[in-house]
């Protein structure tokens, strides 16, 4: 049995909310592809990030709101390699002009 739906029928604010959470839908859906895109493989749970296409795509607004739940890596998470020191002003200054007590070169 088949039944056809008229949509005059259905009040006109719940087509309006509908439509703002179909385009909520839309718009988190496309922040977050864009977000796993630019992030590296290292940021992303589980290392993979076709998972999270997948997630995002086929779970429509919730997979959305996990991938920015639980999918990216905070930053302090994510292993950094090793700063090298902070140079002082003077060692700038030596490396560029040599030191002061070698002579100058002309």
């Amino acid at each position: 049995m088949r039944t056809n739906v008229d949509l005059s029928t259905i009040p006109v604010g719940v087509l309006i909310g509908l439509g703002v959470v179909l385009l909520l839908e839309i718009a988190l859906d496309a922040v977050a592809l864009v977000d796993l895109y630019r992030r590296p493989v290292a940021t992303v749970t589980f290392g993979n990030k076709w998972i999270w296409v997948a997630v995002i795509v086929l779970i429509n607004l919730i997979g959305a709101i996990l991938y920015f739940a639980i999918g990216r890596k905070s930053a302090q998470t994510v292993e950094r390699p090793a700063a090298e020191p902070k140079r002082s002003s003077a060692d700038i200054a030596d490396a560029l002009y040599g030191t002061p007590d070698e002579p100058k070169q002309q």
